[in-house]
Formats: structure tokens, C-alpha cells, sequence
């Protein structure tokens, strides 16, 4: 019998395996990349912000300076001199050794799936949610639960409500992804107290807390209680997201385990990238550098308010003001699906994201979201005159 003769291999699948799905975020991405699409739909940082020289220089000091290291295998906790980096920079006492490397934030979300997780954990998320954290809890199989959120964050009444057994709660406080609100002083004070009382740990997830506009938010969750959070940051935002890196900063107690689940996954994040980051670091960059960020990304938030203003005024389109971040949230027209009008808004040329994705227990099928960072000011204008259009002719 020949080769080509024999029937194909059946591989069996692992229970953990059906429950992976697809981005919703990066199949719209996919449909983004056709000429002409103004795409309002991925969370991408501006290439505009990526500081090129600074890595330029930085990769030529590493590799002159410290090559051999830089190209060879390293510790799993991650390159000390950015540890320490990453622990002076947060706005609470911080030790080094309770900060873990992650290739990504995403990987952070990963790692606490794999260590907190058991089939049918009670985990509770914000209505609505991270899509990305959704995807990494999946497979371990958890009871994922809605808590009721309003504009200033958590509803304490339906968290104390749902608290019961729960593994933990998972928020993003700062310019949350998607809604792009943030959490309110008096709200995360509240939380902080409740979650105490009720025994809920709290993974804060805080990607764009650096991204405020006008002012900074208030201090993290975790400031207040480091023994009962985890805090999930990125470099992604704020330097450039094809290094892959974040960080996490642990308890005591929970720290060995997500160690020994980073050795499991990748040994560690890439040693070159890591040295190249805390290059880039010294003297204070981000100082400098994250400034020059916020008023870009403020100046494309006030485009597409304005734009918004212009185009949807006849067309009972809500949507909200983030103060700071890179998302908007906006809500159609009565009777408007925001799955089956996507299709007819990139054959006018724009793309967004549906809001449902974002919900773990079913959401508001009216809800888009649409990101304001990566187009720019007159494609920003395009894109919502050509999205208005698309409303239009859907109603009629």
C-alpha cells in the first residue's frame, strides 16, 4: 500500500481543546487587511509612539556590552535589572523578587488560568469583559459569572452577591478594554473593603493605566491590599508590542506556582528583549516618552468624539467620553445588530468590533466598540461619515 493510500491521521482532541475559540478581534483583523479599510476594529497600539531610535541604540549597547548573555538561556523570573525597573515604577512598595517577566500580559492572563483554575471554578469578570482573558480561562473550564457594571465600575450589591466560592474577580479599573470607562476612587475603595470581607482575590489587569489624558486614576486595587491581588502590567502600550513583554507582580504565597508555570510554558521570555527594554528604561525614558503618547491618542479621542458628533447626530447613537486609553463604546440604534451590520459597514470601508464579543454571558447585541489610536484624524472622519452611511442604509 502506498503512502498517499493509507487514511489520515485522527487525532483526538482533548476536552480543554473544544473550548478554545477563535479571537473575534483577529478574524476582524483579517478582513481589515483588504485596500481601502479603515479599521477602527483592533486594540493596536499607534506605530506612530514606537520609540525606533531608542531601541535602535539600546539593541547596539546590549549586544557590544552583554551579547553572550543577551542571545543564552536566562532565569524564569526574568532580567533582574528590569525586575527592579518594574518594581520602582509602580506606586506602591513593591519587592523585585514578587515580579514575574511575561512574554505579554496575555501570558500573565494564562498563567493564572493554569494555576487558579479547576473545571467549574466560580470566576467572576466585569459586564463587559476583556475578550482575551475570556479566551485564556476557557479552557481550563470555569464558570465564568457576569457582575453588573456601571460607568464607575463593579456593582458591590451583585459582586457580594455572586462572591460566594469564587476563585477571583477579574477587572481592568483603568481605560477598560472595551468600554474604555475607569473605575471611580470611591468605587475601588469600596471594592478593595468588600472583596476583603467576602475572602475574593482580585486580578487587576492594568494595560493602559499610563494612557490618562488628563488626569491620572486613582491608585490600583492592589496598592491597597497586595496580599489578596495580582497585577498584570504591559510594555506593550507604552513601548511597542511586538517585544511581547509584561510583567505580574505577586504574593508571596501564589508566586512559585506562576513560576512553575512560566518554566512549563516557555522557560522565559525572550533574554535579548528583556535587556533591550531595561536599556531603553535607564535615565528615566518613560517620563519623557509617555507623554508625547497621551497627547496623541487624546487628540484622536477628540477626532472621533467630533466625528461622531458630526455624522450620528440624526441617528440615536450613544456613545461615552474615555478619559484616556485607546477605546470608545458606543451603542446603536434600536433594533440594530452590531454582528449584521458589520459586514455592511467594511463594504463601506470601515471596520469595527462587535460588542457581544466581549460579554461572557451574553450582552447587548446594539454595542460596538471602535478604537480611536491607530487611524488618523482624516481617516478617523472618513471612517465615521462611512459608518454613519452604513447605519442609514441598514434602518431603511
Amino acid at each position: 500500500m502506498k503512502l498517499n493510500d493509507l487514511p489520515p491521521t485522527q487525532w483526538a482532541m482533548a476536552r480543554r481543546a473544544e473550548k478554545m475559540n477563535p479571537s473575534v478581534i483577529r478574524e476582524i483583523l483579517k478582513v481589515t487587511e483588504r485596500p481601502g479599510i479603515i479599521s477602527f476594529a483592533g486594540g493596536l497600539p499607534s506605530p506612530r509612539t514606537f520609540p525606533v531610535s531608542e531601541f535602535r541604540a539600546a539593541c547596539e549597547a546590549v549586544l557590544l556590552h552583554d551579547g553572550a548573555a543577551a542571545l543564552q538561556y536566562a532565569a524564569s523570573e526574568g532580567y533582574a535589572p528590569l525586575r527592579e525597573a518594574v518594581a520602582a515604577m509602580l506606586p506602591w512598595a513593591v519587592d523585585p523578587a514578587q515580579v514575574l517577566i511575561t512574554t505579554g500580559s496575555q501570558q500573565g492572563l494564562d498563567l493564572i488560568a493554569k494555576v487558579l483554575i479547576d473545571s467549574d471554578s466560580r470566576i467572576l469578570v466585569e459586564t463587559p469583559t476583556y475578550l482575551g482573558a475570556l479566551q485564556a480561562f476557557a479552557p481550563m473550564e470555569p464558570a465564568v459569572v457576569s457582575v453588573a457594571s456601571d460607568d464607575d465600575g463593579i456593582d458591590l450589591g451583585d459582586f457580594a452577591a455572586k462572591a460566594a466560592g469564587a476563585r477571583f474577580l477579574y477587572v481592568l479599573p483603568n481605560f477598560q478594554n472595551p468600554t474604555g470607562r475607569t473605575m471611580t476612587e470611591a468605587r475601588r475603595a469600596a471594592l478593595s473593603q468588600r472583596a476583603m470581607e467576602l475572602g475574593v482575590p482580585i486580578v487587576e489587569d492594568n494595560p493602559y493605566g499610563d494612557l490618562w489624558f488628563d488626569a491620572p486614576p486613582p491608585a490600583p486595587l492592589t496598592a491597597r491590599n497586595p496580599d489578596g491581588c495580582v497585577y498584570l502590567g504591559s510594555f506593550s502600550k507604552v513601548l511597542a508590542p511586538g517585544l511581547r513583554l509584561g510583567f505580574m507582580v505577586a504574593p508571596a504565597n501564589l508566586y512559585p506556582k506562576l513560576l512553575q508555570a512560566k518554566q512549563a510554558a516557555d522557560l522565559h521570555s525572550p533574554s535579548f528583549n528583556q535587556r533591550m527594554v531595561a536599556e531603553v528604561l535607564k535615565d528615566g525614558f518613560l517620563d519623557r516618552h509617555v507623554p508625547t503618547i497621551r497627547a496623541l491618542y487624546k487628540s484622536q479621542r477628540n477626532a472621533m468624539l467630533a466625528a461622531l458628533q458630526r455624522e450620528m447626530k440624526d441617528l440615536d447613537v450613544q456613545w461615552n467620553t474615555p478619559a484616556g486609553g485607546m477605546f470608545l463604546w458606543a451603542r446603536l440604534p434600536q433594533g440594530i445588530d452590531s454582528v449584521k451590520l458589520l459586514p455592511e459597514a467594511v463594504d463601506k470601508g470601515v471596520a469595527f468590533v462587535p460588542g457581544s464579543a466581549f460579554y461572557a454571558e451574553g450582552g447587548d447585541p446594539r454595542t460596538i466598540r471602535l478604537s480611536f489610536v491607530t487611524a488618523t484624524a482624516e481617516q478617523i472622519d472618513t471612517g465615521i461619515a462611512a459608518l454613519a452611511a452604513a447605519i442609514r442604509e441598514h434602518r431603511q
